[in-house]
């Protein structure tokens, strides 16, 4: 398993199961969004509410299947902060197995126009030391 620098426990509800008992590959995206949501709060000190960004891309590359017994981490890091985009990349961990590996790229915007806008300064100084970037 490589460096990560946050990891949030994931629950696996019996709704996230496919008729095969493995957790569903399109259950996997919210998995991220939790970690990223809780990303956001903890790293950024930004409530759900506040954040302003949207989501541009997701990507996901599944390596084994997640159970309902298991226990779920999805472990994630910003690897550079772009003008408007902030890339991140995961590991999703069933009993501490690599299950799944993903990125996504979150871009800034201003809520009345929809449009992009820079990375705030205050995510860029919280990201940079908590990152070490």
């Amino acid at each position: 398993m490589s460096d990560y620098s946050f990891t949030h426990d994931v629950d696996v509800r019996y709704r996230d199961l496919d008729p095969m008992g493995h957790v569903n590959n399109g259950v996997y995206a919210s998995y991220l969004e939790q970690a990223r949501i809780a990303y956001f709060e903890q790293v950024l000190d930004v409530p759900l509410r506040d954040i302003e960004s949207v989501l541009a891309s997701l990507e996901l590359d599944f390596r084994r299947p997640v159970e309902m017994d298991h226990d779920v981490t999805v472990a994630m890091r910003v690897p550079e902060i772009g003008e408007s985009s902030l890339p991140m990349e995961y590991e999703v961990r069933a009993d501490g197995a690599v299950a799944a590996t993903g990125e996504t790229v979150q871009v800034a915007v201003e809520r009345e126009t929809k449009s992009s806008r820079p990375i705030p300064e205050s995510w860029r100084e919280n990201i940079r030391e908590f990152e070490g970037l």
